[in-house]
C-alpha cells in the first residue's frame, strides 16, 4: 500500500507552517521587484501557484496524500465562484455604463459639484454614506467609485489617494450596516447578536472614519481647476441629463431589497445597455461596426453585447475623452479572475494542513490581558488575509480559534466579533493577491500597493479595535464594552 495514504497525517511544525507563508510573500515580492504594477497581469499569479505547491509538497511530506490537497485547493476554488461572477458583473457594468455615457455623467456632474481641495475627503464621505445604506463595499466601489477615478483624472488628482479614499469611506459601510453580509458572519462567528456587535463596532468604525476624513482633508489640493473645457468636451459627445443615471439609481434600489450583488450589478449593465440603445444608438451602432446583412435592431443588440463583453472603445476624436470612456467588459476582468482562482487554491492548501492554525497558536499562548488577546486575534486575521486571500475565510477561521479562548476567559462575544469584524473586512483589501484587494485594484485601476499607504480605514481600523480593548472597562460576559 501507498506509504502516503497509510500514514496519519501530521500538524506541521512551526517552522514548516512558515515555509509556504515566506515562499509567497518572498515570490510576490520578487515579482513586484522585477515586473511592477504589472505584476497583476501574470506573474503575481505565477508566484501564487509556485507557493501553493510548496505548501502542497510540505504538507505530503507531513502525510498527508497529493489528492487530498488537490481537492481541498479545488473546494476553496469552489468556494470563491461568488466573487468571480462579481467581477465578471463589474466589468459588463463599466463597459455597458461607458457604452451609455453613464460614466461620463458622473464625470460631468462631478467636475461641476466637486472642488479639487475637498474632492478626496468628499469622495469618502459619499462612499460611506452609499455603503453604510446598502452594506456593500464592492457595490460602492464598482459603480460610484470608478465614477469618482474618472473625475479625479480631469481633475489632475493623484489616483492612488483618490481609490483610498473611496476604498476607506466603502469598508466603513461594510463593517458597520446590517446590511452587510461582513457584519452577519462576524456577529454569527464570534456567538454575537447582530445589533449588540454594530452598537459596539460603531465606536470603532467611526473613528476610523473621522481619522479618514481628516487627513484626506489634509491630503487635498487647495486651489481651482478650469473644467469648461473639459465640460464642453463631454457634453459633446454624451447626454448629460438625469435619466443618464437611472442605472445607478437601479442598482441602489435592488440592493437595498437585498438581491445577491451579482444580480444587482448585472442588473445595473442590462440597464445601462438598454439606456444606450435608447438615448444613443448612433454611438452604439457605431461601436457594433455590423455589415449591411445584419438589421439595425441587431445591430444594437451586437453593440450592447460586444460592451458587455469586451468593453466599450471610445472613438470620440478627443484623446482625455477616448482614454476615459474606454474601458469595461468581462474580458478585462480575467487577470483578476485568475489571480482570484490561485489565490483561493493556495489558501485551500494552507488551511487544509493546518498552517494559519499552527502560526497562530504560540500567539495565544503569550496573550495575557484582553488587549494582548486581541492584539493576537487581529494579527491572527492578518495572517488569515494574507494566507487564505479571502476575506470571508478571515473572519470564520480566526474567529473558530480564539472563540474556545474567549470563552475559557469569560470574555463577552461581542468583544471577539468587534476585534473580527473591525480587522478582516477593511484589510483584506490592502493585500494584492485577496480576492477583495484584487477587485479594488482591477475596478479602480490603481495597483493595491499604491493606494494602501493611504488606504486610512483599512490601517486606522484594527489598530483603534486593539487600542479600544486595551483600556476596555467591562470584559466579561454579559458586560457591555
Amino acid at each position: 500500500m501507498d506509504e502516503n495514504i497509510s500514514a496519519v497525517p501530521r500538524s506541521p511544525t512551526l517552522f514548516e507552517a512558515l515555509v509556504p507563508v515566506a515562499a509567497l510573500v518572498v515570490l510576490v515580492g520578487l515579482s513586484f521587484f522585477l515586473f511592477g504594477d504589472a505584476g497583476v497581469e501574470g506573474p503575481n499569479q505565477v508566484a501564487l501557484t509556485l507557493a501553493a505547491l510548496v505548501a502542497a509538497l510540505m504538507a505530503v511530506g507531513r502525510g498527508h496524500r497529493l489528492e487530498a490537497m488537490t481537492e481541498a485547493a479545488t473546494a476553496s476554488v469552489a468556494s470563491g465562484i461568488g466573487a468571480i461572477f462579481i467581477l465578471f458583473a463589474v466589468g459588463a457594468l463599466i463597459g455597458a455604463w461607458a457604452l451609455s455615457g453613464t460614466l461620463l455623467a458622473m464625470v460631468y456632474y462631478g467636475l461641476k459639484l466637486l472642488d479639487p481641495g475637498s474632492f478626496y475627503v468628499t469622495a469618502t464621505a459619499l462612499a460611506a454614506l452609499i455603503s453604510f445604506s446598502i452594506g456593500s463595499s464592492w457595490t460602492v466601489v464598482g459603480t460610484i467609485g470608478v465614477g469618482l477615478m474618472g473625475i479625479s483624472a480631469n481633475m489632475g488628482l493623484d489616483p492612488a489617494i483618490t481609490a483610498a479614499a473611496i476604498i476607506s469611506g466603502a469598508y466603513f459601510g461594510d463593517t458597520t450596516s446590517p446590511l452587510s453580509d461582513s457584519v452577519n458572519l462576524a456577529a454569527a462567528s464570534a456567538g454575537a447578536g447582530l445589533y449588540e456587535h454594530m452598537r459596539h463596532t460603531l465606536p470603532t468604525s467611526f473613528g476610523a472614519l473621522g481619522l479618514s476624513l481628516i487627513i484626506f482633508w489634509l491630503l487635498g489640493t487647495p486651489g481651482t481647476a478650469d473644467i469648461s473645457g473639459k465640460l464642453a468636451a463631454i457634453e459633446a459627445v454624451t447626454p448629460t441629463g438625469w435619466y443618464m443615471f437611472l442605472p445607478l439609481a437601479l442598482i441602489i434600489v435592488l440592493a437595498l431589497l437585498k438581491l445577491p450583488p451579482f444580480t444587482t450589478i448585472f442588473a445595473g449593465a442590462l440597464a445601462g445597455g438598454v439606456l444606450a440603445v435608447v438615448m444613443s444608438p448612433d454611438r452604439v451602432l457605431a461601436f457594433a461596426a455590423a455589415g449591411p446583412e445584419i438589421p439595425g435592431w441587431l445591430a444594437l443588440v451586437k453593440g450592447v453585447w460586444l460592451a458587455l463583453a469586451s468593453g466599450y472603445v471610445s472613438s470620440s476624436g478627443d484623446a482625455a475623452i477616448d482614454t476615459l470612456a474606454s474601458r469595461g467588459g468581462m474580458e478585462s476582468m480575467l487577470p483578476t479572475i485568475w489571480l482570484v482562482v490561485v489565490a483561493f487554491a493556495f489558501g485551500g492548501v494552507v488551511e487544509k494542513t493546518g498552517v494559519l492554525d499552527r502560526i497562530v497558536t504560540p500567539i495565544v499562548s503569550l496573550a495575557s490581558s484582553l488587549g494582548s488577546l486581541v492584539a493576537a486575534m487581529v494579527a491572527a486575521v492578518l495572517a488569515s488575509n494574507i494566507i487564505t486571500a479571502d476575506q470571508y475565510l478571515s473572519i470564520v477561521l480566526p474567529a473558530r480559534m480564539f472563540r474556545p479562548e474567549f470563552e475559557r476567559r469569560g470574555l463577552a462575544p461581542v468583544l471577539l466579533s468587534r476585534a473580527v469584524g473591525a480587522a478582516a473586512t477593511p484589510t483584506s483589501a490592502l493585500v494584492p493577491w485577496n480576492s477583495c484587494g484584487a477587485y479594488m485594484a482591477a475596478t479602480l485601476g490603481v495597483a493595491t500597493l499604491s493606494y494602501a499607504p493611504y488606504a486610512v480605514f483599512g490601517i486606522a481600523s484594527p489598530l483603534l479595535a486593539i487600542l479600544v480593548a486595551r483600556f476596555s472597562i467591562a470584559q466579561r460576559t454579559g458586560e457591555a464594552a
